[in-house]
């Protein structure tokens, strides 16, 4: 039996443009895009006016915790949280426990999603300094990439060695992604950090994670991908010293991409006094500097992503000693929130919002028939009322964690709706048990 939803007088937001129009759905993709489409007797008819239709977000950095660190966080749980928060596709990171480096332990996720997730999914395979055949191994039309922790991480997850990056830049099938952080660069500044003989506290952590320490590294990964002619997207670009290392303009025709993600565009470090270890992230927060050069970028076509870097821990873990503390927010509900913010207040347009969070990914990852509102693409599609504000509250939060850094605050915007193939998910109060709605994120490749 077929399936149809027309949705009426949207102010629609795509390839540049806002415009008044109508959407029908028949079953997992859109049928036709129209200024006006005549109801049929057998769909359900949704008024959007006054509303604003977008593309869902495509966030290609979540961290979900599964398998292994399940009390942070599982598939099933942030998933949904995202589907709330208009994200409609994620790729999940390898570091859970065990970590992510085979092709098995990949296949192991991609099971657990096909039963629990909400929104679509891929996973990334974590590169070792000895799994190389196994990178060699990836399905490009499959998954999303391979992640490099070059010089921040636990476990067998960190490479340093430059002949095993070397190899990796070199033989990699798919888009390599990486996080850029020094270790030995870190190292030295924690050393002269403890040199004051006084307890270390986070309004130390951009100090210890300094734009230097990003900045050895990120050039040091941009070098290799020249030199090797890879495909490589740097994660999570925190410093104005950085953006010098990527080319300004459209995404189309870069082998080089840098991202964005959306706490680096909110926070700065003058929020390390009122929220402490509860915006502890890696790369750290920097300054207000910083962050205005990231928007700055966003405008500029330097930044090509905005992502979330969601990485949820609990709220008792959280509340140990900054040392101790882990690293990591919950994102994936306000992120899109925050971005509408940027929009209220004049700081990014509705066409940059969405050319960042599901054009550009579409295209960096070479995601077919997503991230546009095109007639024959899958129906992943997100409405939001610019009009009615959203406060967040531990009852509307649905992060398995049960916190939020934006808890209390007052979003200028709300996530109505949200559709995942066709099929509403998300009615702006609670999540709409979809058995089977989501699918696996299927690629072009980008070689």
């Amino acid at each position: 039996m077929t399936r149809k939803i027309l949705i009426k007088n949207a102010q629609l937001v795509n390839e540049g443009r806002v415009f008044l129009s109508d959407v029908r759905i028949s079953n997992e993709r859109i049928e036709q895009i129209s200024r006006s489409i005549t109801p049929s007797g057998s769909e359900e008819v949704v008024d959007a006016a006054g509303f604003y239709l977008l593309p869902g977000m495509i966030d290609d950095q979540v961290h979900f915790r599964e398998p292994g660190l399940t009390h942070k966080g599982t598939i099933a749980s942030e998933s949904r949280a995202a589907a709330a928060g208009g994200i409609t596709s994620f790729m999940e990171m390898p570091n859970v426990s065990p970590s992510t480096t085979t092709i098995e332990a990949l296949e192991n996720k991609y099971e657990i999603a096909r039963k629990r997730s909400v929104a679509n999914y891929a996973f990334y395979l974590g590169a070792t300094e000895n799994n190389l055949e196994q990178i060699k191994r990836l399905d490009p039309s499959k998954y999303c990439g391979v992640k490099v922790f070059m010089g921040a991480s636990t476990g067998n997850l960190l490479v340093e060695n430059v002949t095993a990056l070397e190899d990796i830049f070199r033989e990699a099938p798919t888009l390599i992604v990486t996080h850029c952080e020094s270790g030995p660069v870190i190292a030295k500044n924690l050393a002269r950090v403890k040199a004051f003989n006084r307890p270390i506290a986070i309004t130390d952590h951009p100090t210890i994670r300094d734009a230097a320490a990003c900045f050895v590294s990120s050039s040091l990964a941009v070098d290799l991908a020249k030199r090797y002619g890879s495909q490589l997207h740097v994660l999570h670009i925190t410093t104005a010293k950085e953006l010098s290392l990527f080319d300004p303009g459209p995404i189309a025709n870069k082998s080089i991409t840098a991202e964005a993600c959306v706490h680096h565009l909110w926070f700065s470090d003058q929020d390390y006094a009122g929220l402490g270890n509860l915006i502890k992230c890696n790369p750290a927060i920097k300054s207000a500097e910083d962050r205005a050069a990231l928007i700055q970028a966003v405008h500029e076509g330097r930044i090509d992503i905005i992502a979330t870097d969601h990485a949820p821990h609990t709220w008792e873990e959280k509340q140990m000693d900054y040392p101790q503390a882990p690293a990591g927010l919950p994102l994936v509900q306000h992120a899109l929130l925050t971005l509408f913010d940027h929009i209220t207040h004049g700081r990014m347009s509705l066409a940059q919002l969405v050319e960042k969070t599901a054009h550009n990914p579409a295209i960096r990852y070479g995601v077919i028939d997503r991230g546009y509102i095109r007639e024959g693409y899958f129906a992943d599609l997100v409405l939001v009322d610019m009009d009615t504000p959203f406060t967040v509250t531990p009852e509307n939060t649905f992060y398995h964690c049960g916190w939020s850094p934006f808890m209390g605050y007052r979003f200028s915007s709300s996530i109505l709706r949200t559709w995942i193939n066709g099929q509403l998910v998300f009615d702006g109060q609670q999540i709409i048990e979809c058995p089977g709605a989501s699918k696996n994120l299927e690629f072009r490749g980008v070689r």
